[in-house]
């Protein structure tokens, strides 16, 4: 798809944050919490590891596209019969937070930082998940742009995109790209880790990627290989004194992720 031409959304948008000078986008599964749910959804419950691992090389090779395998991913689990609510509990039980999160977020709320999760997964176990891990007020404070879920008559459901049209079925960059339009454009933060962020990679002006035990690095991988600037972090409790370092004047976007390569 031409990065001029937008992609139609399926899913309405909240208000862009246009009096803020600075504002996080994350990534949700493996980068807010310690595990990717639909990881670990097709790993327990669908085709597995193994299948899964092959269909994300496919989609950093660009040999197949996110949304397709990734609808993929999510249909092994239906097939299996596991039914979306069983999914949601099997999700609020097992899915652990970013030990460094809760810290990171209590602190942009005091400094007026909105903090967006933009994700490639559905909604409604996000916020399931999320209301468990740090409690349902925070859980509605936090925006929410990701995907759907349709929910059918005989109990089996699949995933609605929100660019259906778009080879990553969620395009990240367009919760981004709207800031860049701005008169007086904020600092933007993303943080990332997987094939599902790389539609965002280019876009902020820090790119936070997680370090994932395992070898499965694949957005740090995208971006070492396109030259893409961005900053390697552990847990949030790694990323919070650099961002407290831009948002206070003691460095600059450049001297945090290096100067562009002339």
């Amino acid at each position: 798809m031409s990065e001029t031409a937008a992609p139609e959304s399926t899913l309405p948008y909240p208000p862009v944050h246009k009096d803020k000078k600075f504002v996080v986008l994350s990534d949700w599964d493996g980068t807010i919490t310690t595990y990717d749910s639909n990881d670990y959804m097709t790993d327990n419950l669908g085709f597995g590891k193994e299948k899964r691992r092959a269909g994300n090389l496919d989609v950093l090779s660009g040999r197949a596209t996110f949304r397709d395998a990734f609808r993929e991913m999510l249909k092994s689990v239906v097939a299996n019969g596991h039914s979306f609510e069983e999914c949601k509990e099997i999700l609020r039980k097992d899915i652990k937070l970013d030990p460094g999160f809760k810290v990171f977020y209590a602190w942009c709320k005091e400094n007026d930082i909105p903090v967006i999760i933009v994700s490639s997964g559905m909604a409604p176990l996000i916020r399931a998940v999320l209301s468990n891990l740090v409690g349902d007020e925070a859980a509605q404070e936090i925006e929410i742009i990701a995907n759907d879920a349709i929910i059918h008559s005989d109990g089996s459901w699949e995933i609605q995109y929100r660019h259906p049209s778009s080879g990553f079925g969620h395009d990240k960059s367009q919760a981004i790209l709207p800031y860049r339009d701005l008169e007086h454009p904020p600092t933007l933060f993303f943080f990332g880790d997987g094939v599902s962020d790389i539609s965002a990679a280019k876009h902020a002006d820090v790119l936070f990627v997680k370090e994932k035990p395992g070898g499965e690095n694949d957005l740090a991988a995208y971006c070492t290989r396109e030259s893409i600037r961005h900053v390697l972090f552990e847990d949030f409790s790694k990323a919070l004194p650099i961002v407290q370092s831009i948002v206070e004047g003691k460095k600059s976007v450049d001297e945090v992720v290096g100067f562009p390569v002339v």
